[in-house]
């Protein structure tokens, strides 16, 4: 499973590895995700609101906290991760590597967190679960998400979002409140698969990365499971069930800071399979020195047409209900632009006299139209989709 052992690993990687130098983490961030970033980074002010809330957060105890009852990684220490991480800063040209730490949990688990920098800590049990190229992808993620700047905007939006609830006894505060929460969950979850990319991007081993998914699902049972049928439960769980259990799904995911993991690879193995990726990989891809000059607009409007398109292409009965919904709104819009005609599916015909039925004379017959389809094919051409919880930040 592993390109090699730990300690063959003190000083280089284990294989040659592409390297993206100024790399921009709109490279690999999910259109929802980005968007949002993009917003907050050109909201004029908002580094000096950080700085201001900075005082109120325990980032300072949490620094502190790790450092007396953690394992911080280094040369020294966890040699193979100290290793691991400085590939990945480097991969992802990252120029200050933030502090690792190892913490006893048994419970497989990673964050990234921090205001002033990035602290990223990982649990015992990961350590122990998985391979070295699974780990590799497991530290590229928390980089990507140290890149991407997750762990300032998260740690401060989740502060004021705590904030906002001690005052949810104003009338309709708490329905408000909640809203506020499911917006941010959902660009929490969007930020996963963010960071699942950078993943991958650090580890360049897409099966690796299926691997660790598996296991944080599964346990460290690799001979009893399979990454081809972990990733067919996804597809099942996409397109099974009726209406009832689309519902269903939604409420199960709406308390979740992050997707389920089959969703998850899929998800990744999608990306990896993408044009973008392999851009990507080419050398092409978004430079940080551009990252000023980004559309917020732009953005937005990436986020609404990758919205539409999932709406289009999914199997879920929900979201197919929705998309018929859609075009059967279309369709009935182009009818009535088209008349009485459009709803009787053909047209006048034409009188005697070279006048239609019902017309006075001289009114030529319209272009013939097939029933319940419109002059640009079936739908009668109605109008298309654009084209266009917790600090903890868990594997």
């Amino acid at each position: 499973m592993s390109d090699g052992h730990h300690n063959g690993h003190e000083h280089v990687p284990s294989r040659q590895r592409r390297r993206f130098p100024g790399i921009s983490s709109r490279a690999y961030e999910h259109p929802a995700d980005r968007s949002a970033l993009v917003a907050l980074r050109k909201l004029s002010g908002f580094d000096t609101v950080f700085k201001a809330l900075s005082g109120l957060l325990p980032e300072r105890s949490l620094r502190l906290l790790f450092l007396s009852d953690s394992v911080r990684v280094s040369d020294r220490q966890f040699v193979h991760l100290n290793v691991m991480l400085r590939d990945a800063c480097y991969i992802l040209d990252l120029e200050k590597v933030p502090p690792m730490y190892v913490n006893q949990d048994p419970t497989p688990n990673a964050m990234c967190i921090g205001l002033d920098e990035p602290i990223i800590v990982v649990t015992t049990g990961l350590v122990e679960l998985l391979d070295e190229e699974e780990m590799r992808a497991v530290v590229g993620h928390e980089v990507g998400h140290a890149l991407s700047g997750h762990a300032v905007y998260r740690t401060v939006l989740l502060f004021l979002t705590s904030l906002a609830v001690r005052v949810a006894w104003i009338p309709l505060g708490n329905v408000a409140i909640m809203a506020i929460v499911t917006a941010l969950r959902e660009w929490f979850r969007k930020s996963e698969l963010s960071a699942d990319r950078a993943g991958l991007l650090v580890g360049q081993d897409p099966r690796a990365s299926m691997r660790g998914l598996m296991k944080i699902a599964g346990g460290n049972h690799l001979h009893e499971m399979n990454v081809d049928a972990f990733l067919e439960q996804a597809e099942e769980y996409e397109a099974g069930g009726d209406l009832r259990d689309s519902v269903l799904k939604i409420l199960n995911v709406l308390p979740r800071s992050h997707p389920f993991t089959t969703v998850r690879a899929a998800e990744l193995k999608k990306w990896a399979a993408s044009r973008d990726y392999q851009r990507i990989m080419d050398g092409h891809y978004p430079r940080r020195d551009e990252d000023k000059d980004t559309s917020v607009r732009d953005s937005f409007k990436e986020s609404a047409s990758h919205y539409a398109t999932h709406v289009r292409s999914s199997k879920d009965p929900l979201m197919k209900l929705v998309n018929d919904i859609a075009g059967g709104a279309g369709d009935l819009g182009d009818r009535m632009r088209r008349g009485f005609g459009g709803f009787t599916g053909s047209q006048p015909r034409p009188s005697e006299d070279g006048g239609a039925d019902g017309d006075g004379p001289g009114k030529g017959p319209g272009p013939e139209t097939t029933p319940g389809e419109g002059p640009e094919g079936p739908g009668g051409g109605g109008p298309q989709a654009p084209r266009d919880g917790s600090p903890r930040d868990g594997v």
